[in-house]
């Protein structure tokens, strides 16, 4: 996939870089992010493996961005299109502590959604998260993902269990 970098008010977001590696390994350790969004990640070796398996633009079906501070360059987050195929794809998102409660999350899958759907032609993007994650409901209801049902038990989540999740999605021809 081509180089993407997208804008949003205040936010720039951005293929990762090698240099991100410490501030990943701080966001990913962070409870809230191991419990909703795991990625494994427990040292400064794991964080540089975790970084260049997002930067490889060869990788078919999948584009994951930095989202940084537009002014200052700050890691704020990650948000990620994958499972992408005939028109269809999934979103995710994560924040880092300092950033929750800003609107960083909601903004950035705003912006990653318009250009999914503009530049990758794609007519539909699923959204799921723990129906324990009220935060995330938000996230996805600001950036105009409507609800479509819950899933039970769905997807196990950083603790070991299986969580029920809701579904949110977005058509190209949504309002």
């Amino acid at each position: 996939m081509d180089l993407v970098e997208l804008t949003a008010t205040g936010l720039l977001l951005r293929p990762w870089r090698a240099e991100d590696a410490p501030a990943v390994l701080t966001a990913l350790c962070e409870s809230a992010v191991e419990q909703w969004n795991p990625q494994g990640v427990r040292d400064e070796a794991g964080a540089r493996e975790w970084l260049r398996r997002r930067a490889d633009r060869t990788a078919v079906g999948q584009l994951s961005l930095a989202v940084t501070d537009a002014a200052e360059g700050t890691l704020l987050g990650g948000a990620s299109l994958f499972q992408i195929h005939d028109g269809n794809a999934s979103i995710g998102y994560w924040t880092a502590a300092p950033a929750r409660g800003r609107g960083v999350a909601s903004r950035a899958v705003t912006a990653l959604t318009a250009w999914a759907f503009t530049d990758l032609e794609l007519h539909r993007i699923e959204l799921c998260h723990a129906v324990a994650n009220p935060a995330s409901c938000r996230v996805a209801a600001r950036a105009g993902y409507p609800d479509e049902g819950t899933l039970r038990e769905s997807h196990r989540y950083g603790d070991g269990r299986r969580y029920d999740e809701h579904l949110h999605a977005r058509l190209a021809t949504d309002a």
